[in-house]
């Protein structure tokens, strides 16, 4: 499958290493933190998961130190509903968006703890995947392009305008998902 990040971004990522891949991936997650924290936020039994989910976001930004647990995070990550399988698939808006942001997630871990590009370059992928789901269904959205244009932003080493345009884009994507579910949804 050809991978949504731009050939520049995951070359940089190949030949900046370490810290540029941390910054990078913290981004990523950063920016779909939102779609798991709020579209999780009422689910019985998941306080724990949003703990440790925002636990590991705040960790991500650590960038001049791996995350020595990495592994151990992942292996508790790999246990969230999200990622387990399913004979029905993913079929509603919650699920999906949910999915993806655990997904990121899953993906920014290895790349943060052992400077992979590779799984740098996959937790780009899944949100730019779920960037341009969102667009399909919201008509003008543009948050594949702006998802985009945030990752080459990432490499830029401007960790505090990265994290202030990371959040602001979190909370447009948590909006653009709740605009797409029925008035009467609650989960």
């Amino acid at each position: 499958m050809e991978k949504l990040v731009e050939r520049a971004v995951a070359e940089t990522l190949r030949d900046g290493g370490g810290e540029a891949i941390c910054l990078y991936v913290a981004a990523c997650t950063e920016r779909m933190a939102p779609l798991f924290m709020g579209l999780r936020a009422n689910a019985p039994g998941r306080e724990s998961d949003l703990d440790f989910y925002a636990e590991t976001v705040r960790e991500l930004w650590h960038a001049d130190r791996p995350l020595a647990d990495a592994a151990e995070r992942v292996r508790l990550l790999e246990q969230f509903p999200e990622l387990q399988p399913n004979e029905e698939g993913i079929t509603d808006v919650v699920d999906t968006y949910a999915f993806f942001a655990v997904l990121t997630l899953r993906y920014a871990l290895p790349g943060h703890g052992s400077g992979s590009a590779d799984d740098a370059v996959s937790c780009g992928h899944a949100a730019l995947t779920a960037m341009g789901m969102l667009d399909q269904n919201e008509a003008g959205a543009g948050l594949l392009a702006e998802e985009q244009r945030l990752q080459s932003f990432s490499l830029s080493g401007d960790a505090a305008g990265l994290w202030d345009a990371s959040v602001t884009a979190g909370r447009e994507r948590f909006r653009a998902v709740l605009g797409r579910l029925p008035r009467h949804a609650c989960f």
